[in-house]
């Protein structure tokens, strides 16, 4: 899967931008403008490159925990949208988004870190 590293980003930040689009026209029944194409598609780069990123460090306990990570921030996203908490459902839901999502890149790859250092002392001592 390392070798795919490239293709691996690209599929999952088409995956999420597609996602977004998905939320935003079908669930909330908003129009997309312009400014949230742009906005999509930079955060879908983002995605992307941090899952190729991943990949090609090969930091292997940080990519699956990262991809549950944004199954949780897509699922809560879209929960939020049904749910339409206090008129406040579509704002809530892209936050809670770019919070999990960053939340997770950040846990994932500080798990890794620890358990790298661990090995480490290990293989040492």
């Amino acid at each position: 899967m390392e070798r795919y590293y490239g293709k691996f980003g690209v599929f999952s930040g088409i995956i999420t931008f597609v996602l977004l689009v998905i939320g935003l026209r079908n669930v909330l029944g908003h129009d997309v403008e312009v400014l949230n194409f742009v906005t999509f598609v930079i955060f879908g780069l983002i995605i992307g490159i941090s899952f190729s990123a991943l990949l090609f460090y090969q930091l292997k306990i940080a990519f699956p925990i990262f991809g549950i990570a944004m199954i949780i921030a897509f699922f809560d996203m879209f929960r939020s949208f049904i749910l339409d908490i206090n008129g406040q459902g579509d704002v809530i839901g892209i936050l809670s988004l770019f919070i999990i999502s960053s939340f997770g890149l950040g846990l994932s790859l500080l798990i890794e870190f620890i358990v790298r250092l661990i090995r480490k002392n290990k293989n040492t001592a």
